[in-house]
């Protein structure tokens, strides 16, 4: 038979049967599992479990997300699946991601805004608390503003890059997405060193927990963001983007931009309003 009767006749990807998926499960389910046992001190057969019995579920979990990429950047970029039409499956696929995670950090805003407008008796009925769960909010003009300067800053560099691309300007590429990858390792390491120096922990009352809680996944979000554009500066150095084609890029963009907006909020609402007594305290 010919070549062409091998062809597909529609524009869609059919994947090929892979073994991510259940390993990726088998991979968190290790993870989860172990997490479990450790945070409750669950003991099986004598054994109890450390954090380092999660390791196997870790090294799991970091090799298949590296060789599923893989697989995706090789259907992309060498096998040339992605078409135009599955371009707009993958954007849809991306802008629906975004959206269940705008729903998470939901979850953390709904939870810090009804204690701080509505404080509990147990928080002396103001917000941050007083009384015996008393709190001296982290000054949001420190290292807080120092943060939101340079996240704001990734943002430019970021669209600079895309900018670049679009022109075919790879210098201009690869510069703006290795200074976006420098501040976001600033960033981490900046909030790592306010955690390390926080006067107070996660358990030491709800203002703290919803505090490390929101921050927290925050931080986790950035150091994601930050890893998927570090994949994205050794892709545009191997020359795998192009001005017409280069949705991989696109969608580390988009995250990075979602997890700058997630945090003009948190240093909107929890560092500089939750500083200071809700509006319906007492």
């Amino acid at each position: 038979m010919s070549d062409a009767a091998h062809k597909p006749n529609h524009p869609y990807h059919l994947v090929d049967p892979s073994p991510w998926p259940v390993v990726g499960a088998l991979a968190g389910g290790l993870f989860t599992g172990g997490m479990v046992l450790y945070m409750h001190d669950i003991a099986v057969f004598g054994h109890k479990f450390g954090l380092g019995n999660i390791v196997p579920g870790v090294l799991l979990i970091a090799a298949t997300m590296y060789l599923w990429w893989r697989d995706v950047v090789k259907e992309g970029e060498f096998q040339g699946h992605h078409s135009p039409v599955v371009q707009i499956g993958l954007r849809y696929g991306m802008a629906l991601f975004i959206a269940s995670e705008v729903m998470f950090f939901s979850a953390f805003f709904w939870a810090f805004f009804d204690f701080s407008i509505f404080p509990r008796e147990a928080s002396g009925g103001v917000w941050p608390p007083t009384g015996p769960t008393a709190i001296t909010p982290l000054d949001p003009y420190a290292i807080p503003l120092l943060n939101t300067l340079i996240l704001l800053t990734s943002g430019c560099t970021v669209t600079w890059a895309h900018h670049a691309l679009k022109h075919n300007d790879r210098a201009g590429l690869i510069q703006g997405l290795a200074l976006t990858v420098v501040l976001g390792i600033l960033f981490t390491s900046f909030q790592a060193y306010e955690y390390m120096h926080a006067p107070w922990g996660f358990k030491d009352g709800i203002y703290t927990s919803t505090f490390f809680m929101a921050t927290g996944f925050h931080g986790f979000h950035v150091i994601v963001g930050t890893i998927f554009l570090i994949v994205c500066l050794v892709r545009a150095i191997r020359g795998h983007f192009k001005p017409d084609h280069h949705f991989g890029f696109e969608a580390a963009a988009w995250y990075w931009h979602f997890v700058d907006v997630v945090w003009l909020f948190l240093f909107s609402f929890v560092y500089i309003w939750g500083s200071g007594p809700g509006p319906f305290a007492g």
